[in-house]
């Protein structure tokens, strides 16, 4: 059976969506790692539609050297806990504002995983996607020094734009 999924060469970062209209937010967590020259792909795969394709899915990317997935899900939010539950590798959650409770719910389904069962969940909406990347890139960084560098010059650049209070 062909893959039914994305695959980019070389990528360290798998980032999964439960759905297609995720990808709004989410395409601020591929920003950041393409601004960080991390290479990742991107995918919608349902953790409760396309459970078998996920399976396949987690099982390829290991194979390929993917270290590190970014899942992104609204409702329930299973996606990320379905994927850690697959995987000893980390997993990093965002919830999606949706159609209920503005994401709330999202949150809360992440952030309360079973003892175990890890994930590392992020704020609701883009600000969590982009942070997402960012840890993606923190723990990337502890034996890749390419990234490793790419992150110190981020945070230095980051610093370096806070502005102080004008003299009075």
């Amino acid at each position: 059976m062909a893959a039914q999924y994305k695959t980019v060469d070389g990528a360290q970062v798998g980032v999964l969506m439960g759905s297609a209209s995720d990808w709004e937010t989410m395409s601020k967590c591929s920003a950041t790692l393409k601004k960080l020259g991390i290479a990742h792909e991107c995918n919608a795969i349902s953790a409760h539609r396309n459970a078998e394709r996920l399976a396949a899915y987690i099982e390829d990317a290991e194979k390929r050297g993917v270290e590190v997935f970014i899942c992104a899900a609204g409702g329930a939010a299973h996606l990320a806990g379905v994927v850690a539950s697959m995987t000893g590798l980390p997993v990093l959650a965002c919830p999606m504002a949706g159609w209920s409770l503005d994401g709330l719910d999202s949150l809360l389904s992440m952030v309360q995983m079973p003892k175990g069962v890890p994930v590392a969940t992020f704020a609701i909406g883009s600000h969590g996607a982009v942070n997402a990347a960012l840890f993606a890139a923190a723990i990337l960084g502890l034996s890749d020094d390419r990234v490793k560098a790419a992150w110190r010059d981020f945070r230095a650049k980051q610093s370096a734009a806070v502005q102080e209070l004008p003299e009075d």
